[in-house]
């Protein structure tokens, strides 16, 4: 009976979700291996799309995220999920964020591409594109500043401030500012 349901809940979310939601963010993993995503569009259609949380996104956001906006944003399509997370700001209003394909980006992170003048703060400093690499795992209660570059495979321990690039990649950085923690053997990142 459980498994009916399921399927009858995944047939009607296949008919009417995509009249919310541009239907190329609807094919990943999450969408078509299991229902959540199917979880995650309902519950945006009544919060971002009828509530008016982030209703300018064309994907399943938690209206537990601030987004700038969807077109200064790129990320895989298999990693949607990380616009589920509790308390995420996606700073982009003026400035680009790239996440690399398998990134995680954990709950309470701040992704930030334009800042204040410091001797002015009425006044917006020019903004900064924002990189993160393949498979990075940004850490909860992170914050990435602007023009932050980080390469493949960097994890960003939890309560981080990233104020610097760390191109490289192949590491763990953590503190505030964010320093080298460990550099990552790269021969045990070879099969992905």
């Amino acid at each position: 009976m459980k498994k009916i349901l399921k399927k009858i809940f995944v047939m009607i979310s296949k008919l009417i979700v995509p009249l919310f939601f541009n239907k190329k963010y609807l094919k990943s993993k999450y969408f078509t291996d299991s229902d959540i995503g199917w979880k995650w569009a309902w519950r945006s259609i009544w919060h971002q799309k009828l509530g008016g949380v982030n209703r300018q996104i064309p994907w399943p956001v938690s209206h537990n995220i601030v987004m700038g906006t969807s077109y200064n944003i790129e990320f895989d399509l298999q990693d949607i999920n990380n616009f589920q997370t509790y308390g995420c700001y996606f700073q982009n209003y003026y400035g680009k964020i790239f996440i690399g394909k398998g990134s995680f980006i954990a709950p309470n992170v701040g992704i930030i591409t334009q800042n204040h003048d410091i001797y002015n703060p009425s006044k917006d400093m020019e903004p900064k594109d924002v990189v993160l690499g393949k498979y990075c795992w940004i850490g909860m209660n992170s914050v990435i500043l602007p023009g932050v570059v980080l390469g493949d495979h960097t994890v960003v321990g939890a309560g981080s401030v990233v104020t610097k690039s760390f191109s490289k990649g192949y590491c763990v950085i953590a503190g505030n500012p964010a320093k080298l923690i460990k550099e990552l053997d790269r021969e045990k990142f070879q099969n992905q």
